[in-house]
């Protein structure tokens, strides 16, 4: 019966919408995360009596044909991007972007990756670094005497150096955006990657047009609603309930039809 291979499906389907959710849930305090949703298509459709087609004893075009659909399946996993809340931290190292942009990171092999999440720290070197120690770009490397660190809404990273009457200009920093943000690829640690579905970076400053802007001492909130994030755990919960019915139904249907005499 074709019913139990169709139910089968849509109980793999909903358990990657589940997959999903949990996903989302687990990161709800993750800096710069973005919530992801599933995505889904049908499946092929056998023609029982294709539409369209002569019918047998009069020639005419038959109007609507029979057509048995063979399921469903995960057509995609899609990043929502949507500004998550700026939290205050206090850190002068900490950095939000708000708008458009990600944060260019160079990594030890030469390849640039990107993120959100702004939470950087000085190196022993004084080079502001990720967690895992990888450069934020361009480099920038705050001296041993600077007393304060600014960091404006445009990059400029600005230290007050004992002795000095004006604050020492360290660099400008740079951000990434791409024209298809959905095609970046998620590597972990809260990082991207350049794909040829995403299209190559556009750097630029940011404050100008298409680009956000800089938040030092904060850091940007995960955009996970945990309240919708429930409501949809509950549905796809219901949606695997109905489809495990069906398949329940279907072995009744076919134990029914081994049992006649």
């Amino acid at each position: 019966m074709r019913s139990l291979n169709i139910a089968a499906t849509g109980m793999m389907a909903q358990q990657t919408n589940v997959e999903v959710i949990s996903n989302n849930i687990a990161n709800m305090n993750t800096s710069g995360f973005k919530r992801a949703r599933a995505e889904f298509t049908d499946l092929i459709y056998q023609n029982e009596r294709r539409q369209g087609a002569p019918s047998v004893d009069a020639g005419n075009i038959v109007p609507a044909g029979v057509q048995i659909g063979l399921g469903v399946k995960a057509s995609a996993v899609r990043r929502v991007n949507i500004q998550g809340n700026l939290a205050p931290t206090g850190n002068s190292f900490d950095l939000a972007l708000e708008g458009r942009g990600y944060f260019v990171i160079a990594q030890p092999d030469g390849e640039d990756i990107y993120t959100r999440a702004g939470a950087f720290q000085k190196s022993p070197e004084g080079m502001l670094v990720t967690a895992d120690g990888y450069d934020l770009q361009p480099g920038i490397n705050i001296p041993e005497n600077a007393t304060d660190v600014v960091i404006n809404q445009s990059g400029e990273v600005l230290a007050t150096i004992d002795g000095e009457p004006e604050p020492l200009n360290l660099g400008q920093l740079l951000i990434a955006t791409f024209v298809n943000e959905a095609g970046l690829e998620a590597i972990g640690d809260s990082m991207f990657r350049e794909t040829a579905a995403s299209g190559p970076p556009t750097i630029g400053i940011a404050g100008e047009p298409g680009f956000g802007t800089l938040r030092q001492k904060y850091l940007e909130s995960s955009n996970v609603n945990i309240v919708q994030e429930i409501t949809d755990l509950i549905s796809a919960q219901r949606a695997y309930e109905m489809n495990s019915k069906v398949v329940e139904t279907a072995d009744q249907m076919s134990s029914t039809v081994t049992q006649m005499r």
